[in-house]
């Protein structure tokens, strides 16, 4: 037993084994395994290296964005002459993301809580004005009255009730075309220890001051003409201003690190996400209503605005790249795996298609009998070919 052990462990550690090779000289079997050998190689070059760049760690970035709008707006309804500044057409004013620039409303003046008659809803009696009860499109609580001079249920309510059947065209604020937008993006690579901010090299106040983004002759230039963003993401500006909209600005970070981090630099996208451009759509545009409240002669008072306006999201995509030892050794290794693909197309054609498939049989595969093997002779040393 002692023995046995002995030369096993002897055999494990001082022995090599190798597979047997046998050379096969045909013509078709060569060209295919060729053939296959030369795909996975333009697979592993072209493929995994050159197109999704496998020698290379991936990382994308910590966000955040900052915005700023300027322009001035002027409206002239009923011989009312108003001026719109940034304070009144942006929400939220904070600067946020993801705001709304208003390029039309309905303006309901004077408001005050009161009881007074819906617009829609005919009713005939008061059996028609469940007192106490709502309706999805009511304005307030009903009263259980039905007002003969309307013929609809009475509410309690803001009275007046806001009418916005009638949708102002043109738009009363189309100045908003010409309003600017200033975006501040900075984007961190936590893996790569790298910080950029659109603000790039050779953006200074100076040229703040002058540039005006466009795709081709300014693409780095942070500032955005509104009419101009419309235009890029597809809409009409005034379509979309009548009844409001949405677009995506898209701020595109994909940086390779293994050159000059000053290349690194950000590039613009416009989507149109929503608007006119299907009038069959049941719900068009973008709006939503906005009250300011004061007080007159010691009695609360509104003003109600339905807005509608373009929603503008800031969108931040990133994707950075530089060279990793260990995910090259792993595509590599990988590749060096699937040649192998290559080998066992080849024996099956010659174990199982070829005419000489047992011929070839016989010279891969050498067969032997334990039971004609001398107990005292070396272990493997004793073969005999299978009658």
């Amino acid at each position: 037993m002692k023995n046995q052990i002995t030369s096993a462990l002897s055999d494990f550690f001082f022995e090599y084994e190798t597979p047997r090779q046998v050379l096969v000289r045909n013509k078709r079997v060569g060209l295919v395994c060729r053939f296959i050998q030369m795909g996975v190689l333009v697979y592993i070059i072209g493929w995994v290296f050159i197109y999704e760049k496998g020698y290379q760690s991936t990382d994308t970035a910590v966000s955040s964005v900052f915005t700023k709008m300027k322009g001035v707006g002027y409206t002239n309804v009923s011989g009312r002459e108003t001026v719109w500044d940034v304070a009144d057409y942006v929400f939220p004013s904070q600067g946020d993301s993801s705001f709304v620039v208003m390029t039309n409303f309905i303006i309901t003046e004077g408001q005050k809580m009161g009881k007074c008659p819906e617009l829609t809803g005919k009713c005939t009696s008061n059996d028609d004005c469940t007192e106490g009860s709502y309706k999805r499109t009511g304005h307030g609580h009903m009263t259980g009255v039905c007002v003969n001079t309307t013929k609809t249920c009475e509410v309690l309510a803001w009275c007046p009730v806001e009418n916005d059947t009638i949708i102002p065209k043109p738009p009363l604020l189309t100045s908003a075309e010409n309003y600017t937008l200033f975006i501040k993006n900075s984007v961190t690579f936590p893996l790569f220890d790298v910080t950029r901010s659109n603000l790039v090299e050779g953006i200074d106040g100076a040229y703040l001051k002058k540039c005006l983004h466009h795709p081709e002759n300014d693409p780095l230039c942070p500032i955005f003409k509104l009419g101009d963003i419309v235009k890029h993401s597809g809409f009409s500006f005034e379509d979309l201003a009548q009844e409001g909209g949405a677009i995506g600005i898209v701020i595109d970070w994909t940086c390779n690190f293994d050159v000059d981090v000053k290349h690194c630099k950000p590039q613009y996208n416009f989507h149109g996400l929503y608007g006119n451009k299907d009038s069959t759509n049941a719900s068009l545009g973008y709006n939503f209503r906005y009250a300011k409240h004061y007080m007159e002669n010691n009695e609360a008072k509104r003003t109600l605005l339905k807005l509608f306006g373009i929603r503008f999201d800031i969108i931040v995509q990133s994707l950075a790249r530089k060279f990793d030892i260990i995910p090259t050794l792993t595509a590599i290794g990988s590749g060096v795996g699937i040649f192998g693909v290559a080998t066992v197309v080849c024996d099956l054609v010659l174990l199982y298609l070829l005419p000489k498939r047992k011929f070839y049989k016989n010279m891969k595969f050498k067969y032997t009998d334990t039971h004609t093997q001398d107990p005292d002779s070396e272990a493997g040393s004793t073969e005999t070919e299978q009658k």
